[in-house]
């Protein structure tokens, strides 16, 4: 695959910003209108999570393609077909007469959206110079700072006081622009054509992807190990990875190149993103639950209470890529994983019934900042060094990486609060009972709840130290 020289990387990386930020949205407005598809379509919350969950399965299914396709077909042509495939799951989503079609058509969404990230990431650090990679990155990270912020706020309006179905709508007239301007801004590239089909990789990365998502995702929902749902779907998922990266490193042309991983810098910084993003996002599961279980606010008290990490979060981003292009990215890298070690450790410590609501913004401020210094850098570092195909199998491998340690990370993360919850809380058999109890129930079992809630955070701090571990002892300097 080759792509054409592109005198303004900037316009690419804009371009590709902003399907960015139109998938960023659709992820945090559905986090608001869960509850109100619940009722809409009359049916419990175990139902209704299948809507994130076949979303989540059709994404991390089709990343394993993304390097072939891009060899085989150009990423021009696969970017654009991925943006298509997306903005029409969102058209028929937004259509959809029952819960089964919207879950059928919120995986057509996946298909497109797992292909976006790795995808757009390959054209636009193509078309940059090594030295400006850093710049670049920060301009991708822009979505990371506005979705978090307009996405809960647009989704309350819309659900409240427009129509459910106007969550998926929002998308159809942003994707076509964003369609639109990537087919005038994106590089054209030149496949060869002569890559062939890795049939039994794919027979093996992308279910053994899938089914492992789909087992962790089943721990996470409900709260234990313990069940043939959880544990034949991760079972199988471990084998049939294990058996395709054990098979593909020993190949030429395997359909993702798991053998990078000999490279020192990029497998320390798979190795320090894994663990980061599975502490972040276990965080992210348990940290909420503060407000709505402890304190008993609503769901959007919940999301403005977040705006100040996401706004930390994205500046933190911006300067901190930017910064990578000049000094040693593994400096930005340590200092970030310890800022948001100690920011959602001190969440922890001081989190009660009656702690001040200031005190807890602080310490997610601190954690954001950390999160927003540590998330670009560590990518840029990993993938640097890279290009044509190797960069291409690269981004598929840190987006494999990412997804499966989102669902590890929040699955453990679920299992542990849940334990401690059953062992500390009286008054409730588990945390979906915490929140039909009485306002006077709940104020008595909140010091219980908050204990809980420190005990659990503990894992994510410790994930943190071991992402630390691995970029101080694993990342080259620059």
């Amino acid at each position: 695959m080759t792509t054409t020289t592109v005198e303004r990387p900037s316009r690419v990386a804009y371009a590709a910003a902003l399907i960015g930020l139109v998938v960023v949205l659709d992820t945090t407005i559905m986090v608001i209108a869960t509850a109100r598809l619940a009722d809409e379509f009359g049916v419990g919350l175990p139902v209704i999570q299948w809507v994130t969950t076949s979303y989540t399965l059709a994404l991390v299914a089709v990343i394993p393609l993304s390097a072939w396709l891009m060899a085989r077909f150009g990423a021009y042509r696969t970017y654009l077909a991925a943006i298509g495939v997306f903005t029409l799951g969102s058209l028929l989503a937004a259509c959809s007469w029952n819960i089964e079609s919207l879950i059928a058509f919120r995986a057509v969404q996946g298909l497109g959206g797992g292909l976006l990230m790795p995808v757009g990431m390959t054209i636009v650090l193509q078309s940059t110079p090594h030295g400006a990679r850093g710049r670049t990155m920060a301009v991708l990270g822009l979505p990371v700072l506005v979705g978090p912020v307009v996405g809960p706020t647009l989704g309350g309006w819309l659900v409240d006081d427009v129509s459910w179905r106007a969550i998926f709508l929002v998308n159809v007239p942003l994707g076509i622009v964003g369609l639109v301007n990537a087919a005038r801004t994106m590089p054209r590239d030149h496949p060869t054509g002569d890559r062939r089909l890795d049939v039994v990789g794919l027979l093996t990365l992308s279910p053994g992807v899938t089914a492992l998502v789909l087992g962790l995702s089943e721990a996470g929902r409900l709260g234990r190990v313990a069940e043939v749902t959880v544990i034949v779907p991760a079972a199988l998922g471990v084998a049939l990875v294990g058996g395709h990266v054990a098979r593909s490193v020993r190949m030429q042309r395997p359909l993702v190149r798991f053998a990078l991983m000999r490279h020192r810098s990029f497998a320390a910084g798979s190795g320090t993103l894994a663990f980061f993003v599975a502490a972040y996002f276990g965080s992210m599961l348990v940290l909420p639950l503060n407000l709505q279980l402890i304190r008993g606010e609503s769901a959007a008290m919940t999301g403005m209470f977040n705006i100040p990490q996401a706004i930390a979060t994205g500046v933190a981003l911006q300067v901190a890529s930017r910064l990578s292009d000049r000094i040693d990215p593994r400096r930005i890298v340590i200092v970030g994983i310890a800022l948001a070690a100690t920011g959602f450790a001190g969440y922890g410590a001081v989190t009660a019934a009656d702690t001040p609501y200031v005190q807890l913004i602080g310490w997610m401020v601190v954690a954001g900042i950390g999160v927003g210094a540590t998330l670009m850098p560590t990518m840029t570092s990993a993938v640097r060094s890279l290009d044509g195909d190797d960069l291409a199998s690269g981004n598929t491998v840190l987006q494999i990486v990412n997804q499966t340690m989102v669902s590890v990370g929040t699955a453990v993360t679920a299992v542990v609060f849940a334990t401690l919850f059953a062992h500390r809380v009286d008054g409730a058999d588990d945390v979906d009972g915490a929140y039909r109890l009485s306002e006077t129930a709940r104020e008595a079992a909140a010091p219980q709840m908050a204990d809980a809630l420190q005990g659990a955070m503990l894992l994510p701090v410790g994930l943190m130290l071991c992402a630390l571990t691995v970029a101080v002892c694993g990342m080259r300097r620059a």
